[in-house]
């Protein structure tokens, strides 16, 4: 045996593989967590640019809806007041549960936002084990 391994000291060579390693390591680490900072703010953006969008729709197609409400409310007011409420009533329920339907459905296929870093993390792995 050498001296450097009797007394618990490692010897050059190991020292230079396992600083490789710990490099390899470390810069593997820090690319995923660029990645993830990445997709992060990319995240971030497309939410807060879909609730804009979200918002306005909602408020323009509010407005129309109350306009349009009115309008039907109005010519059949002298003939048909409580039939053109009823029918008014039952459009807008209908609207309602349409699309809350439609939100849980793209609910349920949203995909997991940060997949790619999960990608990456997954083939490193499977590099790293035998």
């Amino acid at each position: 045996m050498s001296e450097g391994a009797q007394d618990g000291t490692s010897s050059p060579a190991g020292n230079s593989a396992l600083r490789g390693a710990g490099a390899a390591a470390l810069g593997m680490l820090h690319a995923h967590l660029e990645l993830l900072g990445i997709e992060l703010q990319e995240q971030k953006a497309a939410s807060l640019r879909q609730l804009l969008y979200a918002g306005l729709a909602l408020l323009f197609g509010l407005l129309l809806l109350f306009a349009l409400s009115v309008l039907v409310l109005l010519l059949f007011w002298d003939s048909h007041r409580l039939e053109a409420i009823i029918v008014l009533c039952l459009c807008h329920g209908l609207g309602c549960l349409l699309a809350l339907w439609r939100l849980f459905a793209a609910l349920r296929r949203q995909t997991s936002p940060f997949s790619a870093s999960l990608e990456e993390l997954a083939r490193d792995r499977e590099q790293l084990l035998p």
